[in-house]
């Protein structure tokens, strides 16, 4: 797959699309600028592997204290299930997500942003 001329034939933002799937596990790619919403998966691990651009992963703690991660190009970050995050990206990133098939993209929360059944490219 030429991941490049997958991530080329999308445009909108926070909008993954299924790029493969394999042991259990989808291969999505996405598309990120500004803020996404805070929310934890319960039972998933999630690995965001930056194609282009960078981004910072945001955490809050139970205390709800903030602290963030800079995850640049050819970077990856790994978020541990139950752990409250949010991507942010200042600039438009080119993300590759690996994540348990059926992953809710808003995870806890459901808003305008949640697909429920994303697209597969």
């Amino acid at each position: 797959m030429n991941v490049a001329a997958k991530l080329a034939s999308f445009s909108e933002h926070w909008s993954p699309r299924v790029a493969g799937e394999l042991n259990g596990q989808q291969v999505k790619l996405v598309k990120f600028k500004g803020e996404f919403v805070w929310h934890h998966h319960e039972a998933e691990d999630e690995l965001f592997w930056v194609v282009r651009g960078r981004f910072r992963m945001d955490y809050r703690d139970r205390a709800g204290q903030e602290t963030s991660l800079e995850v640049g190009e050819g970077e990856f970050v790994i978020v541990p299930r139950g752990t409250v995050h949010r991507p942010v990206a200042a600039e438009e990133v080119h993300v590759m997500l690996f994540e348990p098939a059926g992953t809710l993209n808003t995870g806890n929360v459901r808003d305008a942003r949640t697909i429920d059944d994303p697209q597969r490219i």
